[in-house]
């Protein structure tokens, strides 16, 4: 499946879709697991892109038209297959990765590793937070201050009631369907209850309204409330 067209979405940001088919196992790849990458514009007029799609013709034209590649981003340990195809295209961009796929990954030679500082590139743009106490993933959540968006990867799933194909048989299993939040396969792999309250209540200072997620539709407002609602588990586990 093709990337599909660059939508500005907010300020100085755009999302495109794709098909996240490469690496997903075997018998899940009949089910859409379609994914979105999110681009954000930097003050310099560099591009931040954050959570890559596959690279084609159309999508790298789009990009070219808004600037030139800055920084290429995997947030966490899952969201890295489609980096590679980045690397020859924009030799001058610099790629980052969640801990851990400095060893998964070797072959991508990431520049650096993501944690709760943000990067030369995109210091004072874009504010960042590791999602501690889930190892499996290491999620680096991401805001951008001017869209007021906040940018999620696998913590939350946004998928709407029968809108994809194999919902009844993938994402119900997940508790992935009509509800916008983690689903059990996240939630089972939060071990530091504390150190994730931590993080979200961090997170939960940023000043966001909009939530854009990998997977399902995109939260174009409300995006405070939702959170504390799909994590209240954690914040408020009485």
């Amino acid at each position: 499946m093709a990337a599909t067209a660059l939508k500005q979405r907010g300020t100085e940001l755009w999302t495109a879709g794709g098909q996240a088919d490469a690496g997903v196992p075997g018998f899940l790849r009949k089910y859409d697991f379609s994914t979105r990458m999110t681009v954000i514009r930097l003050p310099d007029g560099g591009l931040f892109l954050h959570s890559p799609v596959r690279l084609d013709d159309r999508l790298r034209a789009e990009l070219d038209a808004l600037g030139p590649v800055r920084a290429v981003v995997a947030p966490n340990r899952a969201h890295h297959l489609f980096v590679g195809d980045y690397r020859v295209p924009y030799p001058k961009a610099r790629f980052y990765g969640a801990l851990g796929l400095q060893t998964k990954r070797r072959d991508l030679a990431f520049f650096g590793m993501l944690g709760d500082e943000p990067m030369p590139e995109w210091r004072g743009a874009i504010e960042q937070r590791l999602f501690r106490g889930a190892p499996w993933l290491n999620e680096v959540v991401f805001f951008h201050p001017a869209s007021r968006t906040l940018l999620l990867t696998d913590l939350a799933f946004n998928v709407p009631v029968g809108k994809v194909w194999g919902v009844p048989v993938v994402f119900k299993l997940m508790g992935a369907e009509g509800v916008f939040g983690p689903h059990r396969f996240v939630r089972w792999s939060i071990r530091d209850r504390n150190a994730a309250l931590r993080s979200l209540r961090a997170i939960l200072e940023w000043d966001f309204d909009r939530i854009t997620v990998t997977h399902g539709a995109i939260v174009e407002s409300g995006g405070q409330a939702k959170m504390k609602q799909a994590f209240k588990f954690i914040l408020d586990p009485g």
